[in-house]
């Protein structure tokens, strides 16, 4: 396990970086705005003409080509990318993300996450005592991983269209991968699970509401929904505009506001019964806007998606990312302190939703 472990996190070759650039220069040739769809004039989500830019930005994260603008309603708060990426934009824009190039970040990311996967795993504990639990969007299967020590007598699956989840099972961390979108394996999946969790995953949709009407049928009555989104109310995250993480994180389509979403659960028999919001905070704002902002001044000469490195370039990069990790790890101590005091506020930059299915047999849920 070790070994294969070691095998998955190395961080990518100079050999990698080159493979790539003929396919990225390839995929680039007729220009990355056809990637993007036609803006809209009305919010998605209420249908109200009354929207602002909230953000435009570049993509801080990979550096790939392009710009990007996130608009809010005014009238229900809703933010939204506008013009949206389109499916072969999104495709283009997730590769070497969470996988590929990306998977060593991706996995030193998740394996420091441990007490969030099992803070998550025990906020369920006053409601029930889950049997078969299903993570929809669980990537490789780390929350499963983790929240097995919370919950050692649980069977945790997996969903999602990438090839992680059946890494997942050959880790042991999954019992089952099923691969695909939700929408098209709801129907065998109906009534198995007591509990379906969506972590960071609406977000990533373009209609966030189909996918909670699936979850609905898919879960077995008396089953829980399990949800958890940035908040895009928190004060911090307009502060810090393009350098907020759901923001610089092209593949967010959607940031729905609390009262939204509880009213989408609502209208399709999901009882809310526990919400979090200051102690679901994730404390990464500063640190995640602090390595955005070095990615941006001094990105990987060695991307094939960028012009080719050159010396100028290359030492760009080294002072940038020499001069980095102590900034770095002030912001991280920061976001630490600055953790309670918004938990004790109530606030923070994601909220969780813990919502039943009403079960025909209970009186008490009519």
């Amino acid at each position: 396990m070790t070994e294969v472990m070691d095998e998955w996190a190395a961080p990518p070759t100079d050999a990698d970086f080159a493979r790539l650039r003929e396919p990225y220069t390839a995929a680039m040739a007729d220009g990355v705005q056809r990637f993007l769809q036609p803006a809209v004039t009305s919010c998605p989500w209420c249908g109200s003409g009354r929207l602002a830019v909230r953000t435009r930005l570049p993509d801080l994260v990979q550096r790939k080509p392009g710009r990007f603008r996130f608009d809010v309603c005014r009238t229900c708060g809703h933010v939204f990318q506008n013009p949206r990426l389109s499916p072969e934009g999104l495709a283009f824009y997730y590769r070497d993300f969470y996988d590929g190039l990306g998977a060593s970040t991706t996995h030193t990311i998740f394996a420091y996450q441990t007490e969030i996967y099992r803070s998550r795993a025990r906020a369920v504990a006053p409601f029930v005592t889950p049997r078969q639990w299903l993570d929809v969007g669980c990537g490789h299967g780390h929350f499963a991983k983790d929240a097995q020590s919370v919950w050692p007598d649980t069977a945790f699956d997996g969903l999602d269209f990438g090839d992680g989840v059946q890494e997942g099972v050959r880790r042991g961390w999954l019992r089952t991968a099923h691969r695909g979108e939700f929408a098209d394996l709801a129907a065998d999946l109906a009534g198995r699970y007591d509990v379906i969790s969506m972590f960071h995953y609406l977000e990533h949709l373009p209609d966030p509401r189909a996918e909670l009407t699936v979850a609905a049928r898919a879960l077995a009555p008396g089953g829980y929904l399990y949800l958890e989104l940035p908040d895009p109310t928190f004060v911090l995250g307009r502060a810090l505009g393009p350098l907020w993480t759901p923001c610089h994180t092209l593949q967010h389509l959607h940031l729905m506001p609390l009262p939204n979403l509880l009213a989408a659960l609502t209208a399709r028999g999901l009882v809310p019964v526990h919400v979090e919001r200051g102690a679901a905070h994730l404390p990464i704002d500063l640190t995640c806007a602090v390595m955005a902002l070095g990615l941006l001044l001094g990105p990987d000469p060695r991307l094939p998606w960028r012009p080719k490195g050159t010396t100028l370039s290359v030492r760009r990069h080294r002072m940038v990312w020499k001069a980095a990790p102590p900034v770095i790890k002030a912001a991280y101590a920061t976001d630490r302190k600055l953790a309670p005091l918004f938990a004790a506020a109530g606030v923070g930059n994601v909220y969780r939703v813990l919502a039943r299915r009403a079960d025909p047999q209970d009186r008490s849920s009519t």
